[in-house]
């Protein structure tokens, strides 16, 4: 998981919407690599925080209580402090995520949190594309260790076929996946399964394959 805060002068923001910047799901890998240096040029100041897996699964409490915490870490590093914060909301409730964030500052700041603020607010598309190209960069730095292993995102075919395969050979998942990940869970489940009904029987045992095949 990647955060990005980042503190940008109001007369700037024309400057961004010139360079093309919008939510960064929306560009490709390509096209945030090259704005990644243009974006940082027009910024008064940034951080970037990197959490691996461990520190998710290790977390004492919910993901989104884990998200405000890092949220806030990031905000309150920050040397350049913000009159107005644009905040993309992981809350389903936007209005109790900003007050969360807000008790925790070391600062006084408005907060403006909100759904799908990334495709609504420059600053975080800015911000979006800076933790977009940090996380690309570390994806294909495991790829050089692990080889093709997607886009680590539970959409991609390609990630699910690499933790399948790497389960089948190793017994267990690598550890640049967090265990606590839903996907993983269900991958696993599944996986178990079918090398249970595969398991070479005792004599005079039936396997569950030819017992369900016995079925009506």
């Amino acid at each position: 998981m990647v955060i990005a805060a980042v503190v940008v002068d109001e007369k700037n923001v024309p400057k961004l919407e010139e360079l093309g910047v919008k939510d960064s799901k929306k560009l490709t890998p390509k096209r945030r690599e090259r704005l990644f240096d243009e974006i940082i040029k027009f910024l008064d100041d940034y951080v970037i925080l990197e959490l691996w897996p461990e520190e998710i699964d290790s977390r004492a409490g919910t993901l989104n209580e884990f998200e405000v915490e890092n949220f806030v870490k990031a905000l309150n590093s920050l040397k350049v402090k913000p009159d107005v914060i644009y905040i993309d909301a992981a809350d389903v409730k936007e209005k109790r995520f900003g007050e969360e964030i807000r008790a925790k500052l070391n600062f006084e700041a408005e907060i403006i949190a909100e759904h799908k603020a990334d495709d609504k607010f420059v600053p975080v598309s800015a911000a979006s594309i800076i933790a977009k190209v940090t996380r690309d960069r570390a994806i294909e730095k495991l790829k050089g260790e692990y080889g093709e292993i997607g886009s680590g995102y539970p959409s991609d075919p390609r990630t699910r076929a690499f933790l399948e395969n790497y389960y089948r050979e190793h017994g267990e998942f690598p550890p640049i996946v967090r265990r606590s990940w839903k996907t993983l869970r269900k991958i696993e489940g599944r996986l178990r399964t079918e090398l249970e009904v595969r398991k070479p029987k005792k004599k005079g045992q039936v396997s569950l394959e030819e017992f369900l095949k016995g079925q009506p």
